[in-house]
């Protein structure tokens, strides 16, 4: 999976062998979104609207924005909720205006309960008319005060004007006609000013806002909700969960199959044998977990081909047996080698090694086939023993669960001790949750267990001084 395109194929074996995992990631991420609820508890807003008679630039509807929002509106609001001293700045993060089409302004405010955010919208509202209403008070008045100064003086200005008129020689030089002309013009223009600046009194004074109604009562709290924080963890952790399995995947270095990990070894590929699964009581609280998750096996290797019985799993122990026939090393004793902490290639080994005394190979002369060794060698520090009566080694490891330079100091330390490295036996787990499923036949009555106890003799630790690779 290293180099190949992630597929949807490879996604849904992700799901067929590692869905518990991933559901119980869900689960927890589920539990997460839960405790955050509980720590940010949900929020209600509601709004109410306020309309401004009367023509409004889009500036002027901004600022009427920030003066809703402003300190001079909140802070009388914190009071009349008595929330006084740091209850304003507080209120600020809490409440919020927009100007609408209409000339309307939307007044939202946010609190804990539906009754806290109705009643924190309402007076929001009150308190923003009443300051607006006393800014448009204080500005007409101020308006009137200057209009009618500037009438007093338009008044003495017309007097002077009047008097200058009179003044003037009546009509018996050309310089006094275009005197007298020109200031009955400057009369009429001043006449006309003051005309215009009555008529533009009224029609310049603004009605006061009015709220449109009461707000309604929030029927939901905001996002993200209970509910919404509870699935969103559910789902992020189950996508995580997905990601890390197809990243680890794709950096993944380990052999996958078979003949990818013969390859390694530098060797033939003799076989692939089947171990049933071990029992669900063995291994301990933690092996029984592990197993339950499917997180014995890798899940991104191919399905292994079952032998289906106890009988078809010992002709496939024979055919490896007959595979070694003819090989001059394997004629003349044979080392298996097994990875230490290789449990199932452990206990592959000790079958072949009984298949391997129980008679014969298929067509082989009786006494050609000796009993082979089976040594456990560490793969952080391989070590063989060194060569006595056997002349090849048969590496018997599982599949996917070392890496090419694992396997590579295997075959090293095997050249090292005198063996020539003959076959490479795979070895995959059926029964497993995540590999091939439940093996539901039953071995057969007349299918003659394997000699166990024999086996189990053989499988010893090699002590040797062979080299370390």
């Amino acid at each position: 999976m290293s180099d190949d395109t992630i597929r949807l194929v490879a996604v849904g074996r992700l799901l067929r062998r590692r869905g518990r995992l991933l559901v119980l990631l869900a689960l927890l991420g589920a539990l997460a979104g839960h405790g955050a609820s509980l720590v940010f508890p949900p929020r209600y807003t509601a709004s109410a609207s306020v309309l401004l008679p009367g023509p409004w630039e889009e500036r002027e509807l901004l600022t009427q924005v920030d003066l809703a929002t402003g300190s001079a509106v909140v802070d009388r609001v914190a009071a009349a909720l008595g929330r006084t001293g740091a209850g304003g700045p507080d209120l600020r993060d809490r409440v919020s205006a927009t100007a609408t089409e209409g000339n309307i302004i939307t007044l939202s405010g946010t609190a804990g309960t539906p009754a806290d955010a109705q009643r924190l919208a309402d007076r929001m509202a009150r308190e923003f008319v009443g300051f607006a209403a006393r800014l448009a008070g204080g500005a007409a008045s101020g308006a009137a005060a200057g209009s009618e100064a500037l009438r007093r003086q338009v008044a003495e200005t017309d007097r002077r004007v009047s008097d200058l008129a009179g003044a003037a020689d009546p009509g018996r030089t050309v310089a006094s006609v275009q005197a007298r002309t020109a200031l009955e013009k400057l009369r009429t223009a001043l006449q006309e000013a003051v005309k215009k600046l009555d008529e533009a009194g009224p029609a310049a004074a603004r009605a006061a806002p009015v709220v449109v109604g009461p707000a309604a009562r929030p029927a939901g709290a905001v996002p993200p909700t209970r509910g919404q924080l509870v699935g969103g963890g559910a789902g992020l952790c189950f996508l995580l969960g997905v990601l890390g399995h197809l990243v680890a995947a794709r950096v993944d270095r380990r052999p996958r199959t078979a003949p990818e990990t013969a390859a390694a070894l530098g060797a033939p590929l003799l076989g692939t044998v089947d171990v049933p699964a071990e029992r669900p009581g063995g291994g301990g609280p933690g092996a029984r977990v592990r197993r339950f998750l499917g997180l014995g096996t890798r899940w991104d290797a191919p399905p292994p081909q079952r032998s289906g019985d106890e009988a078809g799993r010992r002709v496939r122990y024979r055919r490896v047996c007959a595979r070694l026939e003819g090989r001059p090393a394997a004629s003349r004793g044979l080392l298996v080698v097994v990875p230490d902490g290789d449990g199932s290639a452990r206990r592959a080994a000790a079958r072949l090694v009984a298949e391997a005394g129980s008679g014969p190979a298929p067509g082989a002369p009786l006494g050609e086939w000796p009993v082979p060794r089976v040594v456990e060698v560490p793969v952080d520090r391989p070590l063989v023993p060194d060569r006595e009566a056997e002349s090849g080694a048969l590496v018997v490891v599982s599949t996917g669960r070392w890496t090419a330079e694992e396997l590579a100091g295997l075959a090293e330390a095997c050249a090292d001790g005198g063996h020539e490295v003959v076959g490479v036996v795979g070895v995959v787990v059926t029964g497993a949750a995540g590999a091939a499923g439940p093996d539901r036949a039953r071995p057969p009555r007349s299918a003659a267990p394997p000699p166990e106890d024999a086996a189990a003799a053989l499988a010893v630790r090699g002590r040797g001084t062979g080299g370390a690779a």
